[in-house]
């Protein structure tokens, strides 16, 4: 089974990084694998791309003619593709040496299985943040505690969505869904609505009958940059992140279940489960996660209720 491995970036400052998850998709184990290089619109990175890759096998560079965002550099990048499964790896996150095989091999045990994703994993660039609760790891990109087909983020099975960076579809199927909506993030207006992944796998759910199947083994890690550990950038992307929710609950309706079923959890079991922990065995860590996690919920909360006023 061939599989691209579609990998966009825009700008120069990034290239390190793009060039070290491009290292790591041709450094897989499994032996037919398609790196697909775009440029969204910048020739530099083209450029680049082609002094750094162009002599490569089994890479193939693409540059869009003018800047048009992540979703619609995936879906170009898809249509020069040539795998059976095309696969997407964000520009600051590294494959491990096995994440294709472990695609691969859920795709080969079930023959209709239309979408495959894993797990992402975080690579705490400028240290690991005490006061960060694993309940919101989603808001730096990362596989959170509550994820899974069972709450249970080391559970294999099917789930809505998994992560942009870490997620692959049937490449004809992908092309048969349209690809990414390219305009998700800025209807109405908006600059801020996030949620690509979860739209395109409401349709997929619609259009075959099934989700994401989640492998945790399929393993990718998002580098965890200094300004993402900053308390007041988590609390402002957890603001927008919940209007978001709003945002994509009146845009696919369907889709928001997952999130009502972690708040559920949220609320019911994990914080009054570490709140039994402290009393149990007090911790400075454990009373700033708390807390944390109480600011960050009443934050999406907040952005949630003015997506309301926005949305409807």
């Amino acid at each position: 089974m061939r599989v691209s491995v579609v990998l966009c970036t825009h700008t120069l400052e990034r290239y390190a990084d793009c060039r070290e998850a491009a290292e790591s998709v041709l450094g897989q184990s499994h032996g037919d694998v398609e790196l697909v290089l775009v440029s969204d619109g910048n020739e530099d990175v083209y450029d680049q791309f082609e002094t750094d890759f162009g002599d490569r096998d089994g890479v193939v560079t693409h540059c869009n003619d003018e800047n048009v965002g992540l979703l619609e550099s995936r879906n170009n990048g898809a249509e020069v593709a040539t795998g059976d499964v095309v696969a997407f790896l964000d520009d600051d996150a590294v494959a491990a040496d096995d994440w294709v095989e472990r695609l691969v091999a859920a795709y080969e045990s079930e023959t209709d299985r239309r979408a495959v994703g894993g797990r992402m994993v975080p690579a705490w660039v400028a240290g690991k943040p005490s006061f960060l609760p694993e309940e919101f790891y989603w808001l730096v990109g990362v596989t959170h505690r509550g994820f899974g087909p069972d709450g249970d983020p080391d559970t294999p099975g099917e789930v809505r969505n998994t992560f942009g960076s870490n997620i692959s579809f049937r490449r004809d199927v992908f092309l048969d869904l349209g690809g990414f909506e390219d305009d998700i993030g800025g209807r109405q207006g908006s600059k801020n609505l996030q949620g690509g992944e979860t739209e395109l796998c409401a349709r997929l759910e619609s259009e075959y009958g099934q989700g994401v199947y989640y492998v945790p083994e399929a393993l990718v890690a998002h580098k965890v940059f200094d300004y993402r550990t900053d308390p007041g950038w988590l609390v402002d992307r957890a603001f927008w992140q919940g209007y978001s929710k709003r945002g994509m609950e009146v845009l696919v309706p369907e889709s928001t279940g997952d999130e009502s079923d972690f708040l559920g959890r949220l609320l019911f079991e994990f914080a009054p489960g570490r709140l039994r922990g402290l009393v149990g065995s007090p911790s400075v860590a454990g009373v700033l996660q708390l807390l944390f996690l109480g600011v960050l919920t009443g934050f999406v909360g907040a952005g949630y209720l003015y997506g309301i006023t926005v949305w409807g």
